[in-house]
């Protein structure tokens, strides 16, 4: 089953607020927890931790934690816990990425590190790191740690790449792409994996569940990198083009060197090169005029098909039906 089919399937769950509805009461213990388990008796933690928890995010992550164990028939609390454990970790590293990028603007507020320094967001984000494992030995699932330990190294991983590639305009297709399936993707799998392990699924649910997580990571990454060339400023809560501004060759600006005049890529090249945004309107144009973002949501829209499609065995009920949507979502949205 692909996008494009299930968009003809009338299915009950068919928007991001009635995911949103069908998981209320599961988010809300979840939102608690987080607010718990924050808690320090070192002020300035208590103060970031909160200032970032509520600067306005999907909450995407953990929502995978909830429909992958729900889908599966889960019905004890521990997903509660590992929602907040993966909501723990995705925050710590968006302290650390603000910091490396020296970014100033995220979800249209200031960053973390702009408020109160780097040293201070780098050290909050070690906390959250930590609290995560303290609550994942609660858990006292084996597995589940052994998922954790692995994806944690991973998205180290893939920071080292990311730096390794800012600047480097020869970067490839394919060493983008390995990028976001450690730096982005890998989470999303973890997520979704945990999801299934903690309710207890055989081999073949728990392997379905991953790949979704990963195919759908990718995906919402990829649309990441075309909003980050046709969204407003508003929309997508940072500057446009602040990739480019440090310096990271994303698949709109690889597509469009490989497909643009000589002095299309020439443009390109010297802008990475350069991490300047001097001639941000003549690189967005290029990026147009070479179809450099259609390819890159075509790419997307693969990746959220081959979700779809892993899924298809999964008892029929409101938490697939949820996951379907996210799909849909992953590549549709316009935030």
């Amino acid at each position: 089953m692909t996008v494009n089919s299930l968009l003809e399937k009338p299915y009950e769950i068919n928007d991001i607020d009635t995911i949103r509805a069908l998981t209320s009461v599961d988010m809300s213990a979840v939102n608690r927890l987080i607010y718990d388990r924050l808690s320090s008796d070192v002020a300035l933690i208590n103060q970031m931790g909160r200032y970032i928890v509520n600067s306005g995010g999907k909450r995407l992550r953990p929502l995978l934690v909830l429909l992958s164990a729900r889908a599966l028939d889960y019905n004890d609390t521990k997903h509660i816990d590992l929602a907040s454990i993966i909501e723990f970790i995705h925050t710590a590293t968006l302290l650390h990425d603000d910091v490396v990028d020296a970014s100033e603007m995220r979800r249209g507020k200031e960053t973390a590190n702009a408020v109160w320094g780097n040293e201070a967001s780098v050290l909050v984000g070690d906390f959250l790191y930590s609290r995560a494992f303290q609550m994942m030995v609660d858990v006292g699932n084996m597995r589940i740690m052994e998922i954790m330990s692995k994806a944690t190294n991973v998205i180290a991983e893939g920071e080292v790449l990311q730096l390794l590639n800012c600047g480097d305009a020869s970067t490839t297709e394919e060493r983008y792409l390995e990028v976001i399936h450690f730096k982005t993707a890998k989470l999303f799998e973890a997520a979704c994996q945990v999801g299934a392990v903690i309710s207890g699924s055989d081999a073949k649910s728990e392997k379905a569940m991953a790949d979704y997580g990963m195919y759908l990571g990718t995906a919402f990454q990829l649309i990441d990198d075309v909003l980050d060339y046709s969204a407003t400023a508003e929309e997508m809560g940072k500057n446009i083009g602040d990739d480019l501004a440090e310096g990271k060759p994303t698949l709109p600006l690889i597509y469009a060197m490989q497909h643009g005049s000589a002095a299309e890529a020439t443009l390109i090249r010297n802008a990475i090169e350069s991490s300047g945004l001097d001639n941000i309107d003549a690189v967005i144009e290029t990026i147009h005029t070479t179809g450099a973002l259609t390819y890159t949501a075509e790419v997307a829209r693969v990746e959220a098909e081959k979700a779809a499609d892993v899924i298809g065995h999964l008892p029929a009920s409101p938490y697939r039906d949820a996951l379907y949507t996210l799909t849909e979502f992953s590549v549709n949205r316009s935030y």
